[in-house]
């Protein structure tokens, strides 16, 4: 069993910048970020595979976030820039433990999940 954990949800203005974390407790293939807001069913943000060659974003956070991984460490990031008050939701971290050529952005392909971190974006 794979643990995660994130860190480093908060407050922002519009236009302002957060970095999130996810570190794993064991080894995974692709780990990724999925968003849920109010009232709205989870979605995919952004999703890398073990070596980063396969890479995946949402069309609404294209050109904005970054994915990252830092697999020395069982970490990955999620740069967020240019933030809109419609990036407002709980960020959740997923990791899949099959091998796969190109990463999911399907919820149910996902083993693992984290508790969730807030970000907030204030118009």
């Amino acid at each position: 069993q794979v643990q995660l954990v994130e860190s480093g949800g908060g407050l922002v203005q519009a236009g302002g910048s957060l970095r999130l974390s996810c570190a794993a407790s064991g080894r995974t293939y692709a780990m990724g970020w999925f968003r849920q807001a109010p009232g709205k069913e989870r979605e995919f943000v952004a999703a890398t595979n073990w070596s980063g060659g396969s890479i995946a974003y949402a069309d609404s956070v294209k050109g904005r976030f970054t994915i990252s991984r830092d697999n020395a460490k069982s970490t990955v990031y999620l740069q967020m820039n240019s933030l809109k008050p419609e990036d407002t939701a709980v960020y959740y971290c997923a990791a899949d433990r099959d091998f796969r050529l190109v990463v999911a952005m399907q919820t149910s392909t996902y083993d693992y999940w984290g508790q969730g971190t807030q970000v907030t974006v204030s118009s």
